[in-house]
């Protein structure tokens, strides 16, 4: 399958069972319980291992336990793999902010602008690594995935690194501009759902939010085996 192939696949893939999507809304709903969110992740992550095997079905919402344990996973590698980009942008904003009450407060003749924006670099360099680690995190996932859960697959970054030449790097590279012309496509129409009271939201949490999640382990996932 090529990238557009892969790309209209996982687009259908929701719509395989879309009572089940409507249960994943409602644990985004009660997202701010916690567990709920994890749960989330959890079946994303079943999702994402059931398309690696083959299965073009959405999987049972069972096993809740384990649905649990696999989201804390995913939780645990998203962490690694932003926790440095995430601490250059928070050091670049909180440097922004006592630059500017620094200058404030003692009458320095720094500008202001050069300062922020001297800082807004670093945190620019941030969100550059977190661009660069999106892909690689998706490809560690779904390793992830395809050693059932097992969390150090995550972290095996020459069999992830030797993976993705097997996908081939420009494959990777489209079918990441791919992502963000759907995401940037889905963000318009979230953008105009928000703008309905209370309707609005309860379609983007209930529907959209699950949808995307879906179609982005089948997308993930079809990739990670495109090289078979």
């Amino acid at each position: 399958m090529d990238i557009g192939e892969i790309a209209t696949d996982a687009l259908r893939y929701p719509f395989s069972d879309f009572k089940k999507v409507i249960i994943l809304g409602i644990l985004f709903i009660i997202s701010f319980l916690i567990i709920p969110a994890f749960l989330v992740l959890g079946y994303v992550f079943k999702a994402l291992k059931a398309c690696i095997v083959g299965v073009s079905e959405l999987p049972d919402l069972d096993d809740w336990g384990g649905m649990f344990v696999d989201g804390l996973k995913v939780f645990v590698v998203q962490l690694v793999y932003f926790i440095i980009p995430f601490l250059i942008i928070f050091v670049g904003i909180l440097a922004s902010i006592a630059s500017i009450m620094s200058i404030q407060s003692e009458g320095t003749f720094i500008s202001p602008t050069a300062a922020i924006g001297t800082i807004t670099g670093v945190a620019i360099i941030g969100v550059f690594l977190m661009i660069v680690i999106i892909p690689i995190f998706a490809m560690a996932v779904a390793n992830m995935a395809y050693y059932n859960g097992e969390l150090g697959a995550a972290f095996r970054f020459s069999e992830i690194i030797d993976k993705i030449g097997k996908i081939g790097w420009v494959d990777l590279i489209i079918w990441y501009v791919v992502l963000w012309i759907i995401f940037f496509i889905i963000g318009i129409v979230s953008s105009i759902l928000g703008l309905i009271p209370v309707i609005g939201w309860i379609i983007l949490i209930l529907l959209v939010y699950p949808y995307l999640y879906l179609f982005l382990a089948r997308y993930t996932a079809l990739l990670y085996i495109s090289d078979k």
